[in-house]
């Protein structure tokens, strides 16, 4: 992949590659993977009003009402339609909502200034709709979806939360010969400390991030081994 073609953020939705942190993986390392692959959604007729101008509002604390939600968000242009998602058999807010705007401009304006700004204590997250507008799109109930935690071993990447992380491939190439080095026997011993690898070139907090990168593929590899 070239350094033209990443993009931090997914245009369509694979699950193999947004349940790896680069976009480049081919592990299935989770359950919830192969049952998005195996899923065969298709995006709900039942859902109207226009997808490209309609933004997806996540994170909301559960006292967050449809009224507080249209106040804050109606600096941003006219309202069409906006939804709060609650529980069919409890009622209760399921922490997540849909607005649409009059105009594709105004549902931009959300998304660029509305992400990250606090309703009710909580900072907020906006995206633009993925259902009905991403190729490939699978919700979390299936397995897909940008959703999920650390506990669960089942994060999701390629989305305004979790975006991508630029593959090894396209470290700089004094990280990429450093790490030849350090895996290498006859060096080990001499780029085992920190501060030598420092003084070789590479500077330390880049090394570092670069190093828990691989260790959190070595660590999903292992979850699936022990699975």
């Amino acid at each position: 992949m070239s350094n033209t073609d990443w993009s931090p953020l997914a245009a369509v939705y694979d699950p193999v590659k947004c349940g790896n942190i680069d976009g480049t993986g081919t592990d299935i390392h989770d359950g919830g993977i192969l049952r998005a692959l195996n899923a065969t959604y298709r995006p709900n007729k039942g859902v109207s009003g226009n997808c490209d101008c309609t933004v997806f509002v996540g994170k909301l604390n559960p006292k967050t009402t449809e009224e507080v939600l249209k106040t804050h968000f109606l600096k941003y242009g006219k309202i069409v339609k906006l939804r709060v998602v609650k529980d069919l058999v409890t009622g209760h807010s399921k922490r997540y909502a849909f607005i649409e705007f009059s105009a594709m401009e105004e549902a931009r304006l959300a998304y660029n200034r509305a992400h990250g700004s606090s309703i009710d204590g909580s900072n907020i997250l906006v995206e633009y709709e993925f259902e009905r507008t991403m190729p490939g799109w699978v919700p979390r109930r299936l397995g897909g979806g940008f959703g999920g935690n650390k506990e669960s071993g089942q994060l999701r990447f390629g989305c305004r939360m979790r975006p991508f992380k630029k593959p090894y491939t396209q470290l700089p190439h004094n990280a990429q010969h450093i790490d030849k080095r350090y895996r290498s026997s006859d060096h080990r011993s001499k780029y085992s400390n920190r501060d030598e690898i420092s003084r070789s070139g590479r500077d330390d907090l880049d090394y570092d991030k670069y190093k828990r990168r691989r260790q959190h593929d070595r660590d999903s590899r292992m979850r699936d081994v022990r699975r």
